[in-house]
């Protein structure tokens, strides 16, 4: 990928920038996170139940991040027990049709990409057999 701004130290900075982004935005589990709120305000057990695999701490330390990054909002509301509820902000929103579309793709090519993995593994351990 060519360096933005043609190069130097300003370029060096936003790729490091871009790659920060990424990396958050390209998580495993933001990418399920962001898609688990794609249909509208959640509470964290909710949350919590909608993404298999995911723990408190995990979900907790991800939403923080995302909130930081301005793509989840927390709205904390004072009833007894508190309630709290995430939801995508307009800029969570926007990250929404590139996130679901690789949702989608993977979805598509999940058996051909093991096909090709089963096919790699046999060569490397008749390579080594």
């Amino acid at each position: 990928m060519p360096a933005p701004g043609g190069g130097g130290c300003g370029a060096d900075h936003a790729t490091s920038e871009i790659r920060r982004v990424l990396d958050r935005v390209g998580d495993k589990w933001s990418v399920l996170i962001l898609g688990t709120l794609s249909g509208g305000p959640l509470r964290f057990t909710e949350l919590l139940h909608g993404i298999s695999g995911i723990s408190q701490r995990m979900l907790t330390l991800n939403l923080r991040q995302l909130e930081r990054d301005g793509l989840v909002s927390r709205t904390v509301h004072a009833v007894v027990p508190p309630r709290v509820d995430y939801e995508l902000t307009d800029l969570g929103r926007t990250l929404l049709p590139p996130v679901l579309a690789l949702v989608q793709w993977a979805m598509g090519n999940t058996e051909k990409i093991q096909g090709h993995r089963e096919r790699f593994d046999a060569r490397n351990e008749e390579a080594r057999g």
